[in-house]
């Protein structure tokens, strides 16, 4: 081997680590990006139009059946601190039972900073809040009528096949609901489970800044990623487990916000009188 080979052989075995092996071969062969194989990588992809069709129906489905469980909501707490971050002061978890007959829940705060709190106070809310009013039927059917939705290819997720699609904003889109105005500001992927016809996650990046309260409260910027997921929680209903944002912001006007807020929603128990099943 001349000096010149062994010099190159020499670079070549310092840029590929032993470190950068173990995560090439971590990344690869995580069951949420191996592909699938054989005869199931050859069969042909479903009808898109009904697999949309079937999973918006079971997301209005879900949104109908909401206000027949109960769960607990753990989220940081939302607040500016000199550093300019928002949803980095702690943690907050409260226990929803919604009223029935509704609309309407009780929120009581369990714990604080991972400490439980004696004698937390119980709120009464009239209105059904921002998160179930998104998961209204009409929400659901606005937010789908400004998107473009694509089959990309068949994955496996967690063992189970898998379809990834993505999603643009329409450019005629004339959104009815606040649901659907959000929606017209995002493109991403959404993973739903083949079989099941139910949205797992989303992956939505915001394509326009986003204002709340008329951008004097706070906007988040172009470019903020919201990650959503959802899971089976029991009686083959599928809600949501958690949603995050990443990205940077402004509060007031003037202040600079680095944005990364997480809120889970666990302990979903089915109340003892729901309403009639749709």
């Amino acid at each position: 081997m001349t000096l010149r080979r062994k010099e190159e052989e020499g670079r070549r075995k310092k840029r590929t680590t032993p470190a950068t092996r173990v995560l090439a071969a971590l990344f690869l062969f995580h069951p949420a990006f191996f592909p699938l194989t054989g005869a199931a990588q050859e069969r042909p992809l479903p009808d898109a139009a009904a697999l949309f069709d079937a999973t918006r129906e079971n997301l209005a489905r879900a949104g109908r059946l909401q206000d027949e469980f109960a769960y607990k909501e753990r989220r940081t707490q939302v607040h500016m601190n000199p550093f300019g971050r928002l949803g980095t002061g702690g943690t907050l978890v409260y226990e929803i039972i919604p009223l029935q007959p509704g609309p309407g829940f009780t929120r009581r705060l369990l714990e604080r900073d991972d400490k439980p709190v004696a004698d937390g106070a119980v709120e009464h809310f009239g209105l059904r809040r921002r998160r179930d009013r998104a998961q209204s039927p009409s929400a659901i059917q606005d937010a789908a009528a400004v998107l473009d939705f694509a089959i990309d290819r068949r994955v496996v997720v967690n063992g189970r096949p898998t379809i990834l699609a993505t999603f643009t904003p329409k450019r005629d889109a004339k959104p009815r609901t606040r649901e659907g105005r959000l929606a017209r500001s995002f493109h991403g992927k959404v993973w739903v489970d083949e079989a099941e016809h139910e949205v797992i996650r989303v992956e939505a990046t915001a394509i326009d800044s986003i204002s709340y309260g008329y951008g004097l409260i706070a906007r988040m910027n172009e470019g903020t990623v919201v990650t959503l997921l959802r899971a089976n929680v029991g009686d083959e209903i599928w809600l949501p487990t958690s949603i995050r944002f990443q990205g940077e912001g402004r509060a007031l006007l003037l202040r600079k916000l680095n944005i990364d807020f997480k809120i889970d929603w666990f302990d979903y128990r089915r109340l003892a009188s729901p309403g009639p099943r749709t």
